[in-house]
C-alpha cells in the first residue's frame, strides 16, 4: 500500500480499485459495489443452481469485465440428499409443539408456501452442483462462507477462481490454507450471520501470523473508514463488510426490516443458533428472545432447524408479522441509522480510510 491511497496490490491483481469486499445477498448491490470500485460477493446458499446461474451471468452483464464474486457455505456433517422427508421425520414433537406454539401466539398466518431456508434441504446433493454451477461461470471470486473442502478448492483454482474462506478461529485458518486458500477472511465474533467466538481485534493479528504470504482480510464490526485504517495496522490487506449494504437502496429490505435495521444500535443484535442450528448474529427481536426462554427447546443442527423453522420464517417475512421479523446483522449496524445508497457507503469508507491513513503517517503517538 503506498501512502494514504486504498489501491493495494491486492486490489490491483484481482482488477478492482480498493480491496473492499462487499458481501450481500442482493444482486443491484453486488453490481454497485463493484462499480463502485470494490468486489461485490454475492452471497447464494439459498438459491438453487439454477438461481445461481441466472444471477451470476445478470451480474456479468452489468459489470463487464470488473471482477465480482460468489458465496457459498459448505458446512460438512450435511446429509447426503436433498430429502425433506428424511428430516422432517427426525424432528422432535417437542420441536414442532414449540413453533406451532409460536405460530399461534403471534397470529402468524400458514399460507402453504416454504422459506428461504426450507425451500430445499442444505444437502451435500445441493451443494454440489451449487459447486458446479459455480466453477462453470464466469466469476472471478469464489468464497467459502463455513467449510473449506481441498477438491472444492482445487477445482475452482483450476478455473481460474481466486478462492477465499472465511475463518473465525487459527485453526480453521490452518485447514484452510493446507487445503489451497488464495485469500483468508478473519471473521470477528462483531461479525452478522454465521459467526464464531473470536473478536475481530484479537482474531485479525492470529490468522495474519498463520497466514504467511496469503493475503487476510478482516471481518467483523468493519462499519467505517477507521475500521478499514485499523485492520491494516492490524496487517490484514483488505476487509470483508456485509452489515454497511444492509440500509441501502440496494439491498431492497421490506420496510418493517429496514426500519429494524435502522433504529438498531450495537447492542441491538444477539447470536442465536435459532435460524440455522449455527451461531447466526440478527437483530434481537420477539424471535430471538423467545428461542432463549427456558422453555423453549435447544435449537437443532444444521439443516434440521432449517427445516423446522424454515416454512415459518418464510410466513414472518411475507406477511410482516412485526414482532418476529429479524435480519441477520453485525455489531456495526449501529453505524448505519438511514436509508443510503451502496455508492454513498463506498464513498464514505474510501474518503475516511484515507484520511485517517493520511494522519496515521504524519502523527507521533506519545505514550
Amino acid at each position: 500500500m503506498d501512502g494514504a491511497t486504498l489501491t493495494t496490490e491486492l486490489a490491483a491483481r484481482l482488477g478492482a480499485s480498493y480491496p473492499i469486499f462487499g458481501f450481500t445477498h442482493s444482486i443491484d448491490a453486488v453490481v454497485e459495489v463493484t462499480k463502485a470500485g470494490g468486489i461485490g460477493v454475492w452471497g447464494a446458499t439459498r438459491q438453487t443452481p439454477e438461481e445461481i446461474e441466472s444471477g451470476l451471468s445478470e451480474i456479468r452483464s452489468r459489470v463487464g469485465d470488473l471482477p465480482f464474486g460468489m458465496d457459498l457455505v459448505l458446512p460438512s456433517g450435511m446429509p447426503d440428499r436433498d430429502n425433506r422427508d428424511e428430516i422432517e421425520a427426525a424432528i422432535p414433537e417437542e420441536h414442532r409443539e414449540f413453533v406451532k406454539g409460536l405460530r399461534e401466539k403471534y397470529a402468524v398466518p400458514n399460507d402453504g408456501l416454504p422459506g428461504a431456508r426450507s425451500r430445499f434441504v442444505r444437502s451435500n446433493e445441493m451443494a454440489s452442483k451449487q459447486i458446479e454451477v459455480a466453477i462453470d461461470s464466469s466469476v472471478d471470486v469464489f468464497a467459502l462462507g463455513i467449510g473449506s473442502p481441498e477438491a472444492v478448492i482445487e477445482a475452482a483454482k483450476r478455473r481460474g477462481k481466486t478462492v477465499v474462506s472465511l475463518v473465525g478461529a487459527p485453526k480453521h485458518a490452518e485447514r484452510a490454507l493446507a487445503s489451497g486458500a488464495d485469500i483468508l477472511v478473519a471473521q470477528g465474533y462483531d461479525a452478522g450471520a454465521h459467526t464464531g467466538a473470536i473478536g475481530t481485534f484479537s482474531l485479525v493479528p492470529q490468522v495474519v501470523a498463520v497466514a504467511g504470504s496469503t493475503p487476510v482480510l478482516a471481518a467483523g464490526g468493519v462499519a467505517t473508514g477507521r475500521h478499514i485504517a485499523a485492520a491494516f495496522a492490524l496487517g490484514a490487506v483488505g476487509v470483508w463488510i456485509g452489515t454497511a449494504w444492509l440500509t441501502t437502496k440496494e439491498q431492497h429490505a421490506d420496510p418493517v426490516t429496514l426500519q429494524k435495521l435502522i433504529a438498531a444500535g450495537a447492542e441491538g443484535t444477539v447470536i442465536s443458533r435459532a435460524d440455522s442450528g449455527k451461531t447466526l448474529r440478527q437483530l434481537r427481536t420477539s424471535w430471538s428472545d423467545e428461542w432463549a426462554s427456558p422453555d423453549a427447546p435447544a435449537p437443532l443442527r444444521m439443516p434440521y432447524q432449517d427445516i423446522l423453522v424454515g416454512d415459518l420464517l418464510g410466513d414472518i417475512e411475507r406477511h410482516e408479522i412485526e414482532p418476529l421479523v429479524h435480519y441477520p446483522a453485525g455489531q456495526g449496524i449501529g453505524w448505519f441509522n438511514a436509508e443510503t445508497t451502496v455508492a454513498e457507503v463506498m464513498a464514505g469508507l474510501v474518503s475516511e480510510a484515507e484520511a485517517t491513513l493520511a494522519t496515521m503517517s504524519g502523527k507521533t503517538v506519545r505514550g
